[in-house]
This record gives structure tokens, C-alpha cells and sequence, in this order.
């Protein structure tokens, strides 16, 4: 038992350290990849401008690629990324889209990512941008599209049984204010960004006579002219367009309708560059930094690095892992001692829980769950008799534990309505995999449990004791048929007193409490088999 534990705790050592190198720990070797560059690019973080004047020749183009589904792992490897290009000197980063959005919550968090960047960043639409992806390619100081990519259709979507289905508006709601952040940081069209958002917005291209002024008497002695709008070509949605005053509608040159009511705003390349959300419409990386005036950039592409790479199939297998883990725990519990079905269910768990650590959701609060439901199984199995409140304890808070740690909050947000869905999927892919392990363990029972007690063949003596006596007077020889009342539970081994001996006696799988009548159903050498007796 010793040895299950020093084994156990050795694995689990190895997992945190994994996870803590995957959390970040290889930043620094990321950064010495990148390498020193002189005469560093300026950025301008309030105009999202990139000043490519003369100087930023030796420049390191840090091409970060932002492809599949938006989640908390590429969140995660986004982050270090940035972390790692932000050490540098003279680095611009390039995101590498190609992608049709994921989870909002991890969308939310590389946008956060991105504008806490101090260097310069510059989106790279190659294909497509779409939902989560238009968002992190906004947030980007400056955008670029491949010839016949495309941006946009940003709805938030559910899967219901009949398939896809767009959130209402208390949904859409944070998402439009994000997007609207995003067009004032960077001097997008804001109407446009939300009409990728909300379908029921119709948006209106006006283009004036000439740029307007209103007049303010802030001094006595002096009238002040400020601007109205600024420029001859703006954007409005139909509502605002009706509110114009006379006045106004008379400044009018023309209107076209852009986004009709009903549909989202989905933008090609073109498009884009003409609604000023593209700076250009380029074939590659290397032409667009060339157009932007880093004619002599170096170019490093980042990559995952073997954790962030072991995390995402972690991901993949955490239901597989939670169900064996679970099972294996179950299976720990009926047994005496501690041995392997424990130390593979402790493993099983503390993958998945190191996994989630690593991208940033776990953290010590699911730990100390987890810790204390182990501690309360364990008390269960070690300490007290029979299986009752600590065990169910235990058990609940293992799977709140795993519940929390798929997650970055505990309790949903009202402001952020998709936490609720989030926390919903979470307590179903949990319940799925206790399910699952229900079955491993009817199984296990049913089918590997009678094979464990099996004879091992071979070699033996030729001699038996076949007609051998006895000169000890033994008062009790069991045979099968025999009845007796089970002393303690069997789970599925146990004591059993038939007649006035005291017998250890294991069952067929059954678990039976303490005083139920049972009867010997198999005798092979010393091992004894019971069965309950049933009425």
C-alpha cells in the first residue's frame, strides 16, 4: 500500500509539472527564439495605427497562427505568444486567421490578450474570420485579407436538436458592445461590426455634399465650429438615417443600402477594403509585410510546444478519462486496501483536472475540491465502516470539482448569458462520462471481477492430497449448500459465521450488508464463494 501511494504521488508531481509548463513556463525560450531587433516599430495603440517608417528594416515579423476552433487552448497558446513577442524589442506579431469561431469565452480572452499587447499587431484574414474569428481579427491594430477571404457572421448559435439556432438578444447584446469597443480602439464603421452581430439591422452607406459643422457659443465673444461628421462617406442604420433633421437630409448626395434587415453582415476582401476594415487585400504574409514597409523582416512562425500539444488531446479525452477515473475510484471503494484500480482513478482525474490547469481554467479552487473529496473517499474506504456520508461527499465533491474546472467561473454572469450554456454543457459531459463509468463498473462486475479469482495454470507437484486425513480434529469443513449469516459486509470479500467458525469467504460480485443470510455456492481449495439467500 505503501508503495500504490509513493507511486501515485510521483505521477501526480510529474502532471504538475507539466501543466506548469504548459501554463507558461516555456515563455522564455519562446522570447530567445525570437530573437534582438533594432530600431523597433512604434505603435500607436489609441488610432491602432502602425508606424512603418524608416528604421524598422531589421524588424522580426512574429507570425502567430490563429486556426480551427476558437477555444481555451488556443486562447491559452495565443496569450503566451503575446507574452512572449511583448519581452522583444522591434516585434510586430502577425494572427494567421483561418477559422469559423469556437467558444465566446476564450474569443473574449484572446481579444483581451491582444489589445494588452504593447507591440504592434496586425491581423492576416487567409480564408475566413468568421463568428469568434471577425472578432479576434478586429481587435488587431490593423487587418489585411487573403484575395477572397471573407468576415462576419458573428450571431451566436446554440445546438438544439433541430439543429443550429441563433440567441436572442440578451445574447447578442455583449457580443455588439465588444465589437463596438473594437471599431472605436481601431476606427471601424461601429454600425457595420454590429451588423455582423444582429440581423434585424439594416445599414445605410450616406454620402454628403460636403463635411458638416455645428456651431457652439462656449465664450461670449467667439463661436466654436465642431465637427458632425468628418468625413463625406459614413455609415448609419435606418433608424438614425429617419431622425436626420431636414437639414441634414438636404447635405445628403446619395445612400445605399449595405446590410439589409434580416441578414448578417459577412464581408469579402473587397468589401472589407472598402468599408475601411481592411488596410490591404494581400497574397501572403510576406506580401503584406512587405506593403506595410517591413520589406526586410524576419519572419518566425510560432508553433504549440509539446504540453499546449498534450493539452489538446487531454481535451479530447476528458470524457474517456473522467469515465475511467470515476470507475476505477467506484471500483477502489468495494475493494480492500489501496492498490491499482485507485491509483489509475487518481490518475485519470488529475490528467484531465492538470489539463484544464494548464489553459487557464482550473485553478485552487477546483484543487481543493478535488482534494477533498479524495480525502473524504479515503477516509470512507480506510477509516469508517460501511459506505455513507463521507463517501457521498466525496463523490459530490469530485464532481463539482470537475464541473468547475471546465470552466473560468463559478457562478454564471448575468452579463455574460452564454455562461449558463457553458455550465450546462459542462454538467452534461460530466454526468455523461458518471454514466459511462455506471457501465464500465456493471461490466467490470459482471464479466472481469469472477476471472480475477481464477487458478493461475502451472507448473505444479505431481503429488495431490487427494484421501489425505487429518490428525487436527477440524470442527468445520464447508461444503457447498452450507448457510451462514455474513459478519461483515462483503464487498464483494468478507467474513462469514457459518455454525460456530468464522470463515473468509468472497461473493460473486454481489455486495452484501452485514447479517444477510448467504450460502456457499462453490468451494475451490480455501477460497470460499457465497451467495445471498433469497427468499
Amino acid at each position: 500500500m505503501n508503495n500504490a501511494i509513493v507511486y501515485t504521488f510521483k505521477i501526480l508531481t510529474f502532471l504538475l509539472s507539466a501543466a506548469a509548463l504548459a501554463a507558461g513556463g516555456d515563455a522564455d525560450s519562446i522570447s530567445a527564439d525570437i530573437g534582438k531587433v533594432v530600431d523597433p516599430v512604434v505603435s500607436t495603440k489609441s488610432t491602432g495605427a502602425i508606424n512603418t517608417s524608416s528604421g524598422a528594416a531589421y524588424v522580426k515579423a512574429y507570425v502567430v497562427p490563429v486556426v480551427g476552433t476558437v477555444d481555451h487552448g488556443m486562447a491559452a497558446f495565443v496569450g503566451r505568444c503575446l507574452r512572449a513577442a511583448s519581452k522583444e524589442k522591434g516585434v510586430v506579431v502577425v494572427l494567421d486567421i483561418d477559422t469559423y469561431g469556437g467558444q465566446v469565452d476564450a474569443a473574449f480572452n484572446i481579444v483581451d490578450s491582444i489589445t494588452a499587447c504593447p507591440v504592434p499587431t496586425v491581423a492576416f484574414v487567409r480564408s475566413k474570420a468568421i463568428s469568434a474569428g471577425a472578432l479576434i481579427a478586429l481587435s488587431a491594430d490593423k487587418m489585411a485579407m487573403r484575395p477572397g477571404a471573407t468576415i462576419g457572421d458573428v450571431a451566436p448559435l446554440i445546438n438544439t436538436s433541430e439543429g443550429p439556432k441563433m440567441l436572442g438578444e440578451k445574447h447578442q447584446s455583449p457580443i455588439r458592445a465588444k465589437f463596438r469597443a473594437m471599431a472605436e480602439r481601431n476606427g471601424y464603421p461601429a454600425v457595420l461590426t454590429e451588423a455582423m452581430v444582429t440581423e434585424e439591422i439594416a445599414v445605410f452607406e450616406v454620402t454628403l455634399t460636403d463635411t458638416m459643422f455645428y456651431t457652439d457659443s462656449a465664450a461670449a465673444e467667439r463661436v466654436i465650429l465642431r465637427p458632425i461628421i468628418t468625413d463625406t462617406v459614413f455609415y448609419v442604420d435606418s433608424a438614425k438615417l429617419a431622425a436626420l433633421d431636414p437639414w441634414m437630409k438636404s447635405k445628403i448626395a446619395s445612400s445605399r443600402k449595405v446590410v439589409r434587415a434580416g441578414e448578417l453582415l459577412t464581408m469579402t476582401d473587397a468589401e472589407a477594403l472598402r468599408y475601411g476594415f481592411s488596410a490591404m487585400t494581400a497574397g501572403s504574409v510576406d506580401e503584406m509585410l512587405q506593403r506595410m514597409g517591413y520589406k526586410n523582416a524576419a519572419v518566425v512562425s510560432a508553433s504549440k510546444n509539446w504540453s499546449e500539444g498534450f493539452v489538446s488531446v487531454i481535451a479530447m479525452l476528458a470524457p474517456v478519462l473522467m469515465m475511467i477515473g470515476f470507475s476505477c475510484i467506484y471500483i477502489e471503494m468495494r475493494s480492500p486496501g489501496f492498490g491499482i484500480p485507485g491509483i489509475i482513478g487518481i490518475c485519470c482525474l488529475a490528467i484531465v483536472f492538470f489539463g484544464q490547469y494548464a489553459v487557464g481554467l482550473a485553478n485552487y479552487t477546483e484543487l481543493i475540491l478535488l482534494a477533498l473529496g479524495a480525502a473524504l473517499l479515503a477516509l470512507e474506504v480506510l477509516v469508517i465502516p460501511g459506505f455513507g456520508f463521507a463517501g457521498i461527499a466525496g463523490i459530490a465533491l469530485l464532481i463539482i470539482g470537475m464541473v468547475l474546472s471546465f470552466q473560468s467561473f463559478v457562478v454564471p454572469n448575468p452579463e455574460f448569458p452564454w455562461q449558463a450554456a457553458v455550465l450546462k454543457r459542462n454538467i452534461v459531459r460530466v454526468s455523461v462520462s458518471i454514466i459511462g463509468s455506471i457501465v464500465l463498473i456493471i461490466v467490470f462486475f459482471k464479466y472481469f471481477f469472477k476471472r480475477l479469482g481464477t487458478v493461475v495454470k502451472g507448473p505444479y507437484l505431481a503429488a495431490t492430497l487427494e484421501g489425505a486425513q487429518s490428525d487436527l480434529g477440524m470442527s468445520f469443513v464447508p461444503k457447498i449448500g452450507d448457510r451462514g449469516v455474513a459478519s461483515t459486509p462483503l464487498r464483494p470479500s468478507g467474513k462469514v459465521r457459518i455454525g460456530a467458525d468464522l470463515c473468509d469467504v468472497v461473493t460473486e460480485g454481489q455486495f452484501v450488508d452485514s447479517g444477510a443470510e448467504v450460502v456457499i455456492s462453490q468451494v475451490q481449495g480455501n477460497r470460499i464463494v457465497v451467495a445471498p439467500v433469497t427468499a
